[in-house]
């Protein structure tokens, strides 16, 4: 088999650059090891993030809990050029809960791949409810895609926000309200 760095060198020359001068001789080898974190999304085992605690204390927990402003690096699946930005997770507890660095630790998990910025929402959502069984999720990126920012139409203060919600967020506007209040404080 090929060892990767091969093909890396074939498209540096197929870019029409010499892979002997010294700038570029490293780079394969460079690349190589930049995609093992770029792309260590797909070695996060997600059961890992199911570590949560149950909670008994006579009460009904009925509060949102947000983290915000989670940063976000990811890979456009259609150019593989960066696109990054900030995160905003939310849930309402369903009879558990989650240990708060375990929602960056599923941001990371999700958009440290080949991606689109409306799946990483849709996934984060998706394992919230079946999961951890919350009453609601939701997902909101704000992100800027070097894909549309440096070729194409070269729009550089463009940026894409989608949203993703599930249960409560979804169904009830008082909910979603809240959320959106909370998020803009």
């Amino acid at each position: 088999m090929t060892h990767p760095e091969y093909y890396i060198r074939q498209i540096i020359q197929l870019i029409g650059d010499d892979i002997t001068r010294e700038g570029l001789r490293d780079t394969p080898s460079r690349i190589i090891r930049s995609w093992s974190e770029l792309y260590n999304g797909y070695n996060i085992d997600l059961a890992d993030l199911m570590t949560s605690f149950d909670f008994d204390d006579g009460k009904k927990y009925d509060e949102i809990i947000l983290l915000k402003d989670i940063e976000m690096y990811s890979m456009c699946e259609h150019h593989m050029l960066p696109f990054f930005g900030k995160v905003h997770v939310a849930y309402l507890p369903g009879g558990k809960l989650l240990g708060i660095s375990k929602l960056a630790r599923l941001v990371e998990a999700y958009s440290r791949r080949l991606q689109i910025q409306e799946r990483i929402g849709r996934q984060v959502t998706n394992f919230l409810m079946e999961h951890v069984k919350a009453k609601g999720a939701a997902c909101i990126i704000e992100a800027s895609h070097m894909c549309i920012q440096m070729r194409g139409v070269q729009k550089q203060n463009s940026i894409m926000v989608t949203s993703s919600m599930e249960g409560v967020f979804l169904n009830d506007g008082q909910a979603r309200s809240e959320l959106m209040s909370l998020i803009r404080t």
